[in-house]
């Protein structure tokens, strides 16, 4: 019997765990799942010989390690930060990992160790990043093959709400980690275009936005992800003249949270004085300038001082989250950034019965026999409630599959690595399709030489 340690069991482990245990008896698994809390968790668990549940710490240096060293692979799904002391936990332990999360400095330092002792730390393996760079290196893969020479490489992926849970004017809500949304894109996005590397600071990342349509599904807008250009090595495109990687959202979106930016909501790095007496009026109210005249009123205020239309359409979502309302924040040794989360939570909470929905587009354009061609690749997919999401599903399975896939012996790459390579993507995508998630890819000639 193989024995699976899951650490972590928020909002994206209800499909990976649904998948661990319809797959438990045929690959004959035993599941232990990790968290802080498991009360949500033990009423499925306990008519279920073959799983279990425990409180787990993963600060508790003894646990960690016992817990660990029972387990035949670990898979992490705890916040990214905490990934480091488990992987170091594994390879003293000798057992395999699998995250969905970044590759981060730290966890990289441990290749040469985990190749040494026969180990894969399986990172990166959910959606974005994951399924962006499996099914991208499926058509790369198909391309080269084909002797085409790649051009150009966009992808694009947005966690968003489905067109029938779609009823507020941000045409957004929550689908994962809502920190991760207020603190997207600070630094400075970086990508190639045309032969030409462009850098965007984040003051004025989303104001440089693509726009995008998907047939049945209407307009999104995109804007660039930090860093594009680390993945020019492994995707094997390092002579590529345009390469960019970007996050979706509805069209308009980015105009309005450009507000949040330039008035300094999502800053991060220091506390704000005075917190637990403050409005959601007078959390605003502290990053605008003094009054013209006692008349003034905030939203005209707010106009003035961004070049905003007073009756505009982004003034509307700021009226509809309150920010002008006497409401308490509710929180005290906060920072800007943490006030605007706990402020978005309130309203962009996906309610009973809501539907997610992932939006994914790969745009490459090529060279083959003279003739410049463009190749769309497309994957939407929807969830089927609040609980049962489509980020959910997108995350969850395949790094379920890809976990699957370790145990059976069928992944051999060693160290540190990340779903590029044909033994592990292939069998994922096909195996995906059976649980509706699949690509449709367009193609169409821009040029014949």
């Amino acid at each position: 019997m193989k024995k699976i340690l899951l650490l972590g069991a928020g909002r994206s482990a209800s499909s990976l765990i649904r998948y661990l245990f319809d797959n438990a008896t045929a690959e004959n698994w035993h599941i232990t799942i990790g968290d802080i809390s498991i009360t949500h968790l033990q009423p499925l668990v306990e008519p279920i010989v073959f799983a279990d549940t425990i409180t787990f710490n993963v600060h508790d240096t003894e646990q960690r390690a016992e817990e660990v060293r029972k387990a035949d692979l670990v898979i992490s799904l705890l916040p990214a930060v905490f990934h480091i002391e488990v992987a170091r936990e594994c390879l003293k332990q000798g057992k395999h990992l699998v995250t969905a999360s970044y590759v981060s400095p730290d966890i990289l330092n441990l290749h040469a160790e985990a190749q040494q002792k026969n180990l894969t730390i399986l990172m990166e393996s959910g959606l974005d990043p994951g399924l962006d760079h499996m099914s991208a290196m499926r058509v790369i893969r198909s391309v080269k093959a084909a002797g085409g020479k790649l051009t150009s490489f966009k992808s694009y992926t947005g966690g968003l709400v489905a067109l029938e849970s779609d009823n507020n004017p941000w045409r957004y809500k929550f689908t994962w980690s809502p920190r991760n949304v207020v603190l997207a894109g600070q630094g400075t996005a970086k990508y190639i275009k045309e032969g030409q590397y462009k850098y965007i600071p984040y003051h004025q990342l989303f104001r440089r936005t693509d726009e995008f349509y998907v047939e049945g599904y209407g307009y999104f807008e995109g804007y660039a992800n930090r860093d594009s250009l680390s993945y020019r090595e492994p995707y094997g495109l390092l002579n590529i003249p345009t390469m960019l990687r970007g996050t979706l959202r509805r069209k308009g979106y980015c105009e309005a949270w450009n507000v949040f930016v330039q008035l300094g909501l999502t800053e991060n790095s220091y506390t704000l004085d005075g917190a637990e007496h403050m409005t959601r009026r007078t959390f605003v109210e502290a990053f605008l300038p003094p009054a013209v005249s006692p008349e003034q009123s905030m939203a005209e205020r707010l106009s003035l001082y961004l070049g905003i239309p007073v009756d505009g359409e982004v003034m509307q979502k700021l009226v509809w989250l309150g920010l002008f309302d006497d409401t308490p924040v509710g929180l005290a040794e906060a920072t800007p950034a943490q006030i605007l989360e706990k402020i978005l939570k309130d309203k962009w909470t996906l309610a009973p019965g809501d539907k997610d929905m992932i939006v994914m587009q790969h745009m490459f354009e090529y060279e083959l026999n003279g003739v410049l061609r463009e190749l769309t690749s497309t994957l939407v997919v929807t969830g089927d409630d609040e609980v049962q999401t489509a980020m959910a599903k997108t995350v969850g399975l395949p790094v379920g599959i890809l976990a699957k896939l370790l145990l059976q012996g069928k992944i051999t790459h060693r160290g540190v690595v990340i779903p590029i390579h044909p033994e592990s993507y292939e069998p994922v995508l096909d195996e995906l399709e059976e649980y509706g998630v699949n690509f449709v890819e367009t193609e169409r000639v821009i040029s014949k030489g």
